[in-house]
């Protein structure tokens, strides 16, 4: 059956890249004079060509956000079950290279971090671990899913790519969204980065969307590695990646993260610096190419980015996070996947967020109506 590999493949890194840096102003008014605008404004908008209209950006973006999602910030909490992994990748922390404490929650430790997480206040929490088919795998999640399943009015799920098969069981355990990122879409180089692991297969990860979607999963979360190779690049192949998933798997919906790559055990300097202004030209695209699509800002970043792009473009966001397993109460100084950058607590970021007058939401739907 027909995947985002057929679209990929008509498609040529170098080619995309000069399109993007030969985009003029012209270019760029056309595009923010249009009402409604395709993937080919999205390139447009993410050059350097439209970095002096980035102020009309961020006003429109505004008014194109507080339409379709109100003043309101959903917030969650990820929640680290292991740092067990089996592949070797040149920029995380959990790398299989890295001669560190591995740790696997068990039932009671992570009924502990539950009982953190709730006392917290949060509703939503994302399961994350590293990619170990051998022990976090389709019955670990299925197991520690139905434990925690009536604490939390969402669970979403960031872990290594399963099969359809194994997503149609998540998804009747009560999951209700699937995390995955590419990384990079520049295959050439896709393997000098995962050196070793199932996750050096390019392909198999590329199609993982289509598997979540096949298998009827409300949500997928995409998103690259800011960091690995040009973000320009990099993003437009990701939002032609949604663009091809939203046409194809109508019935889910899609979010957008923008994860900078961060210090970490054992990892490479990002080869490509993107700064603040930079993101916030991103996010603005993302928003003006497409109305509907949630956009997630995570603890990766700073504080006053985040506090400054509460009112511009953004849906959801975490607070208090913790990147290693058991890290909110059971084991704090076990290896994180990296480094957090905005340190605040929950109650802080909540204050933050009613100050910029929006309001954070905890749980904006109730499954058992759903």
């Amino acid at each position: 059956m027909k995947t985002f590999k057929s679209v990929f493949e008509q498609y040529n890194w170098d080619e995309v890249k000069n399109k993007i840096y030969q985009t003029t102003s012209i270019d760029v008014e056309t595009s923010l004079a249009k009402a409604k605008r395709n993937i080919d404004d999205f390139l447009t908008l993410i050059s350097p060509a439209a970095q002096p209209y980035l102020e009309q950006m961020a006003q429109i973006c505004h008014e194109l956000t507080k339409k379709r999602f109100g003043k309101t910030i959903q917030m969650y909490a990820p929640m680290y079950l292991s740092n067990e992994c089996q592949n070797i990748c040149t920029y995380c922390g959990f790398s299989l290279d890295n001669k560190i404490k591995r740790k696997t929650l068990t039932p009671e430790e992570i009924t502990l971090e539950v009982e953190a997480l709730k006392t917290a206040g949060f509703d939503h929490v994302l399961l994350v671990t590293g990619e170990a088919n051998y022990t976090v795998n389709i019955h670990y999640f299925l197991k520690a899913i139905e434990q925690i399943k009536n604490d939390f009015s969402i669970i979403s799920v960031e872990v290594q790519p399963l099969s359809q098969e194994e997503y149609e069981q998540l998804h009747e355990a009560g999951v209700y969204s699937v995390l995955v990122y590419q990384e990079t879409y520049h295959q050439e180089v896709y393997k000098q980065y995962h050196t070793k692991g199932k996750k050096s297969n390019f392909d198999f990860r590329l199609e993982t969307p289509d598997r979540i979607g096949k298998a009827g999963i409300h949500k997928i979360g995409m998103g690259v590695l800011l960091g690995l190779e040009d973000w320009r690049t990099d993003s437009f192949f990701n939002a032609l990646h949604l663009d091809y998933l939203q046409k194809t798997y109508w019935r889910t919906k899609y979010s957008v993260s923008f994860p900078r790559l961060r210090p970490a055990e054992g990892i490479i300097e990002p080869n490509f610096i993107m700064d603040d202004k930079d993101l916030t030209q991103l996010i603005c695209a993302y928003r003006l190419w497409n109305e509907d699509v949630e956009i997630s800002i995570s603890t990766r970043e700073n504080e006053k980015f985040r506090n400054n792009i509460i009112p511009i473009g953004t849906t959801s966001m975490s607070a208090g996070s913790k990147t290693n397993p058991g890290g909110y109460v059971v084991d704090p100084q076990s290896l994180e996947q990296f480094e957090i950058s905005d340190e605040r607590s929950v109650a802080e970021i909540a204050n933050i967020i009613q100050q910029k007058g929006y309001e954070p939401v905890w749980k904006d739907w109730d499954k058992n109506y759903f």
